[in-house]
């Protein structure tokens, strides 16, 4: 079959898949508690990139602080001593570092009359504070929900508020970077003097390991859930992205997004995630190794973005059973070329086929870009090509994600 004709005849079996091993289950993301809108419009309200949705206002927005985490605003000495549970000691130690976060979107909405009303919906989740000058660590999905659909247009974030653990008071954050393939990223407040968070180890867990999982669920301000490591190094694929997470029990609900999960010395060992809901499933939860996080976070300090070397395609996975049934190769059907990208200059064309890149073969995008992600900017790779029933090789020089 000629590779053009391929494209015509198509049909992706993948689209809109979740996997977990080879069960495939229907998520959500527990970063955004609500999309609720402020100014009274009931019709077509959004979710949130599939998050749980229910109602909330600014007065279901709590203090993260209580009378008795409080002394004229100042939070008071915890003397760690004198706890002999652990998930207390643990408590103790990591919740000073842990915030709530709330977030507002613009959404202009259309009715069956095509008339626009423009409204504000709201999310929480929290976050992690990872310097004394003001930098927190949080999901992306959090910060930028922006989505639309034939009856409703939503904006990424319009405004963002920290609630810091023993203080009532909001502060306004800004974004300093945001990583959608890692779904991590970096907001900052203007406060000095905070309680940096602990980090621990994620490559040196173990299953059955006690864990507590801290965060803002439901936006009703910070609170603890307790449970074990289920699994280590469990993939899971959202979006077309596949991630290494932490299985967990440990409860996680809407608003828990950003959060950590702690071990029992009260150090961060994730960021929590996802979770998985559905009629039989219980106890679900997933969290990035923070580990995995570090690299990204400084990165997004310095640079307000992850530098990635740069193929500059998109493509259409070729399994066997799609390969097969189109009398084509295994690999990866270029469908668009970006222009001045490193694919342009390289000479690759829409219609030619990936079939490996330095010596190793690939059938999907993700595989691809694993491999071209442990590359550096301006390294050149070699690709196998499938064109017009030739295979051909050609040398790449790899650019900068834009």
């Amino acid at each position: 079959m000629n590779n053009n004709d391929f494209y015509k005849n198509f049909e992706d079996s993948s689209k809109n898949k979740f996997d977990i091993g080879t069960n495939i289950f229907i998520p959500f993301l527990c970063g955004a508690l609500g999309c609720s809108l402020v100014l009274g419009i009931a019709f077509g309200i959004p979710t949130i990139r599939n998050k749980l949705i229910t109602s909330s206002s600014p007065s279901n927005i709590s203090s993260v602080a209580t009378s008795s985490d409080t002394n004229n605003g100042l939070i008071d000495t915890i003397s760690l001593n004198k706890f002999s549970d652990t998930a207390a000691y643990a408590s103790s130690k990591v919740l000073p570092s842990i915030v709530g976060i709330n977030v507002e979107y613009s959404i202009t909405s259309s009715n069956m009359f095509f008339s626009q009303t423009q409204s504000i919906g709201e999310a929480q989740g929290s976050g992690i504070i990872v310097s004394e000058d003001g930098y927190i660590l949080t999901n992306n999905h959090i910060i930028n929900s922006s989505d639309s659909s034939n009856y409703y247009q939503m904006s990424e974030a319009t405004k963002i508020e920290v609630y810091l653990y023993g203080d009532e008071n909001p502060y306004e954050a800004t974004v300093v970077g945001a990583d959608s393939q890692t779904d991590l990223a970096i907001i900052k407040i203007n406060k000095s003097g905070l309680i940096k968070a602990e980090l621990g180890d994620s490559s040196s867990l173990k299953i059955g390991e006690s864990v507590l999982a801290v965060g803002n669920p439901l936006g009703v301000g910070t609170s603890v859930s307790s449970g074990i490591i289920s699994a280590i190094n469990r993939k899971v694929t959202t979006d077309g992205v596949t991630y290494n997470l932490i299985q967990t029990d440990a409860a996680i609900n809407s608003g828990n997004s950003g959060g950590a999960l702690v071990n029992n010395k009260g150090q961060v060992i994730g960021i929590n995630t996802l979770k998985v809901a559905g009629d039989g499933v219980e106890g679900m939860g997933f969290a990035i190794p923070i580990n995995d996080t570090i690299d990204i976070y400084h990165q997004l300090i310095e640079n307000g973005k992850v530098l990635r070397p740069f193929i500059g395609i998109s493509g259409i996975d070729l399994d066997e059973k799609t390969a097969k049934k189109n009398d084509l190769p295994i690999g990866i059907y270029v469908k668009n070329i970006e222009t001045f990208s490193s694919a342009e200059k390289a000479g690759i064309k829409i219609g030619d086929i990936i079939m490996s890149i330095d010596g190793i073969k690939v059938s999907t995008m993700q595989e691809l870009n694993n491999i071209k992600n442990t590359k550096k900017i301006g390294d050149t790779v070699i690709l196998e090509i499938y064109r017009a029933g030739e295979e051909i090789e050609t040398s790449l020089k790899l650019g900068e994600e834009p």
